[in-house]
């Protein structure tokens, strides 16, 4: 009996097993076939091998399976060079997908709803492609990142969005998006960014905490960080608020009864006691001008200001380069919410925090309390249609949040200054290198690796915005900002060509590409090596170039390949990341990249935008909570 029950279970066992197995094989083969649907019928460049190989987990290219591989879980295929429409019912049957990245391709035509209603979504990057029409409002309520940037969207954001707990990312810049902005009450939502669409109305209060560089480009949006609304314009078509004690309707009805009240004795008398008062004023604007042109000199601003007896710092810090302020008024950029004019910014007390490359900067602070920092430039050797033309490049390219933007520039014949806001993080420089003695709080890996990603987006940014020939020319650690939050800021954004670079380039500047022998010939690649010394140097903790009080100066891309030659990788890093938290892995991949970025042939070297997908690659949101590796880890040679 015993025997009896002991065969039957086995067979039992065998027949679930057998059909469990059955399952999970037309699951993948399920999945299989929907990629084999999807790469027939978008062309794509030959490195897509996907083929009816059963080795779908181990050898597709952008392919990732779940740890049993019986489903696959993200598809990376940025810049693999994938064009036409993608098609309905191929995506879409992926039902455990949590990743697709498809961004920098050549996509076109409508997204199909069936792909961001998948279930299990959590990360979408299609930006850069030429996707057209609607937004899906199928979205899956377990997304967390969506980029869908530089594209072809049309219609409105589906309110749908507002649902969306865990969202943290979403992208939508550069489209055709219209209709107003929903109420994105979003609890995770950190990183936004809706500029250059057709947006209109105002801006709702659950999100303007984010930055300007949010909602650039949308001319018919208002509400802060924008300028603030019309009364006629509200954030949903309501009708504008009213005076509580006098509504529109009474208000019409009033005048529809007593015509004579609008026109009557008080307001002839208010008019013609308005237009006194504004003679009286213009006579008295004549009478001054013409005392100050009889009693000053002729010195401009600077020596009027003097007299007034007023803080003049800054004023004095320019000698007399400024002048004819009547003429040559301070530029502001589109999107600037500053009101001081020129004579405030010379009256503004100052102090000088450094003398770079291009100029010396001063911290001002203004009557009003608000606190920027000017740049002011030497050896400027284009004129005034040149300068303004650059400047009008380095305003569009200045939307990237990972850009330090300018508010505003002035150009004479004697002075060129600069315009920001200030940044109360300092440099990465002083972070990195500042104060190496006790009670020092360094940068974790965390900020590490986040300064460096927004680093790359930012050079990105000014490499496909700016054009083939828009390089930075000049990326370094004390070129780099922190805000309060640790993000890095790129700043001196479109310098060089403005200035009167010598023609053989110093040897001196460790982050300086081999080829760049002359500064007219800097391109997108030198700023490609620019950037792997720059993640050198955050990775050492060595400085890559002479600076005061640093006597210290590492060849890092020769150092670091010799330590690597003899496999002493763990020496590479940085001390003080070796005694907090890191990931050996992420450091490891980091690394990679960087001495990637330096290689001394220029063709070898990734486009900017290939860093930054692979950096991204290295820590995928979704594996921010796996262990982290103590200082006892043992680093394998990359």
């Amino acid at each position: 009996m015993m025997f009896k029950f002991l065969i039957s279970a086995i067979v039992s066992l065998s027949f679930f097993l057998l059909f469990f197995s059955g399952t999970t094989l037309a699951d993948l083969n399920s999945d299989r076939q929907a990629l084999l649907e999807f790469a027939s019928s978008v062309p794509h460049a030959r490195r897509l091998n996907w083929n009816d190989s059963p080795s779908i987990c181990i050898s597709w290219v952008g392919v990732t399976c779940n740890s049993d591989k019986t489903r696959v879980i993200a598809i990376h295929l940025p810049g693999i060079g994938l064009k036409g429409h993608i098609p309905e019912n191929c995506i879409g049957k992926l039902d455990a997908l949590t990743v697709l990245s498809l961004h920098t391709n050549g996509l076109n035509g409508k997204l199909p709803s069936d792909i961001l209603s998948i279930p299990s979504l959590e990360y979408v990057h299609l930006q850069q492609n030429n996707l057209s029409g609607p937004i899906p409002s199928s979205v899956s309520p377990k997304l967390i990142a969506l980029d869908l940037s530089f594209n072809s969207f049309s219609g409105t954001i589906p309110p749908t969005f507002v649902n969306l707990r865990r969202l943290t990312w979403l992208y939508f810049q550069n489209n055709s998006i219209s209709g107003h902005i929903p109420d994105f009450n979003l609890p995770k939502l950190k990183f936004l960014n809706l500029s250059y669409n057709n947006l209109n109305g105002s801006i709702p209060k659950s999100i303007q905490n984010f930055p300007l560089s949010s909602f650039l480009g949308n001319s018919l949006l208002c509400g802060p960080p924008l300028n603030h609304c019309a009364a006629a314009i509200t954030p949903s078509g309501s009708p504008p608020s009213a005076n509580p004690s006098v509504t529109p309707a009474s208000t019409q009805s009033q005048e529809a009864t007593n015509p004579k009240k609008r026109f009557g004795l008080a307001f002839i008398l208010a008019l013609v006691i308005g237009g006194c008062a504004f003679l009286a004023l213009l006579v008295l604007v004549i009478s001054l001008c013409c005392c100050k042109k009889k009693k000053g000199p002729r010195g401009g601003i600077l020596k009027a200001k003097a007299a007034c007896g007023g803080k003049n710092e800054i004023s004095k810090s320019f000698g007399s380069g400024v002048q004819e302020a009547e003429k040559n008024k301070l530029f502001f950029f589109r999107g600037c919410s500053y009101t001081f004019d020129l004579e405030d910014l010379l009256k503004a007390s100052a102090e000088v925090l450094g003398k770079g490359s291009y100029g010396t900067a001063y911290k001002a602070v203004l009557e009003e309390g608000t606190t920027v920092v000017v740049k002011r430039l030497r050896e400027v050797v284009v004129g005034k249609k040149e300068f303004e033309q650059q400047m009008d490049i380095v305003g569009r390219v200045g939307s990237h949040p990972n850009i330090m933007p300018l508010q505003a520039y002035y150009y004479s014949k004697d002075e060129k200054l600069l315009v920001c806001s200030f940044m109360p993080g300092g440099s990465l420089f002083a972070s990195l290198h500042g104060n190496r003695g006790e009670g020092r709080a360094p940068l974790d890996w965390d900020a590490r690796m986040k300064i460096s990603l927004g680093v790359a987006k930012a050079i990105a940014f000014i490499h496909s915005e700016g054009g083939p020939k828009f390089t930075h020319g000049n990326i370094k650690s004390t070129n780099v900002l922190l805000t309060e939050d640790l993000d890095g800021c790129v700043s001196d954004v479109g310098l060089p060509p403005l200035m009167n670079t010598p023609a053989t380039m110093s040897r001196t500047n460790g982050y300086r590409a081999p080829e760049v022998t002359d500064a007219r010939k800097i391109t997108h690649k030198s700023d490609v090596y620019s950037f792997g010394v720059l993640l050198l140097e955050m990775l050492t903790g060595k400085c890559p170039m002479r600076y005061p009080g640093h006597d210290e100066v590492v060849d890092l891309p020769r150092w670091v390949r010799s330590v690597v030659r003899e496999e002493w990788t763990a020496e590479v890093f940085d001390e003080e990341l070796l005694r907090g938290r890191y990931v050996e892995e992420e450091m490891v991949q980091m690394l990679q990249i960087a001495l990637a970025c330096v290689v001394k042939v220029p063709d070898s070297r990734p486009r900017m935008e290939e860093a930054v997908r692979m950096m991204e690659e290295i820590r995928q949101p979704e594996l921010k909570n796996r262990p982290s590796s103590e200082s006892e880890s043992n680093l394998q040679t990359p």
